[in-house]
């Protein structure tokens, strides 16, 4: 039985609505689907109308991108809509998206790139719009010929177009999505950019203090063995590996909802070890 613990929907920057992906999640034979839209919740109630009558169960959930050097993601999931600590705090971080849109859409007209924020409203649809979506329309404009041109020379961290925005702390972030009743998850631990085994080692005891639940060891791109290590690693500071293919549709080009790259398999146990977190504040 094959689940999917990190995925994205037009809500934010995938290409698939909500059901759309509900829909594929059952034909791919899946039990299991998180959908973790970047700072929102807003697609949980059309996915969850989407797998009523199905055999997927839709975990709701959010991802969080938080202030840490290198970058760092929280994968937060049983995070139910409504009101709530972190639930609370969603709509500031999207206002903090939208007003980095509009830095980012000056700096490329500064840099003689301009596009509109009606044509990146366009490409998003009903969803939030993220840095995927500004490249989609750098793409048709004839600024860049693909997705991963557009942040590797305007977009991406430290580049002429990139702009920051607010971001919670690590520790607030877990402990936020503790008191909600969500389950706190590292996202894709080989974007820390951490490569000494004690500067891990000081990270995850500072998380797992604040609450954290698991880390997210099996993911689209690592090899068996990067992915032994991570599950391991999770063992050793008392942390649940868990995992997902990071699923963005066509922003991410090859990458495959459930199988990541066609190699990744991640079992139902894992949702059997993460569910008695939920609620657990």
């Amino acid at each position: 039985m094959v689940v999917d613990l990190h995925t994205h929907s037009t809500v934010s920057d995938g290409s698939e609505t909500p059901a759309n992906l509900v829909a594929m999640a059952a034909r791919r034979g899946l039990t299991h689907l998180a959908l973790t839209d970047h700072d929102t919740l807003e697609g949980i109630g059309e996915a969850r109308v989407a797998a009523a009558g199905t055999d997927v169960e839709l975990i709701p959930g959010t991802e969080l991108s938080l202030e840490y050097d290198g970058g760092m993601h929280l994968i937060v999931l049983w995070l139910e809509p409504g009101s709530g600590p972190l639930q609370d705090r969603l709509a500031s971080l999207q206002d903090g998206r939208n007003l980095r849109n509009a830095a980012i859409v000056d700096l490329l007209t500064s840099l003689e790139m301009p596009i509109s924020l009606d044509e990146l409203a366009e490409e998003a649809g009903p969803g939030s719009v993220g840095r995927p979506h500004i490249a989609a329309v750098m793409m048709r404009r004839g600024y860049v010929t693909s997705l991963a041109e557009a942040f590797d020379l305007w977009l991406g961290a430290g580049k002429p177009a990139y702009a920051d925005r607010p971001r919670l702390s690590p520790e607030e972030a877990v402990a936020l999505a503790v008191a909600s009743g969500g389950v706190p998850i590292l996202a894709h631990p080989h974007t820390l950019g951490v490569n000494r085994a004690d500067e891990m080692a000081a990270l995850l005891t500072r998380l797992r203090g604040a609450g954290l639940v698991g880390l997210e060891a099996f993911c689209a791109g690592y090899r068996r063995h990067e992915r032994d290590g991570y599950a391991d690693l999770a063992r050793r500071f008392d942390l649940i590996p868990s995992g997902g293919s990071d699923y963005h549709g066509t922003y991410k080009p090859g990458l495959e909802l459930g199988v990541g790259y066609g190699d990744l398999e991640i079992s139902d146990t894992v949702v059997d070890r993460l569910r008695p977190f939920a609620g657990a504040a």
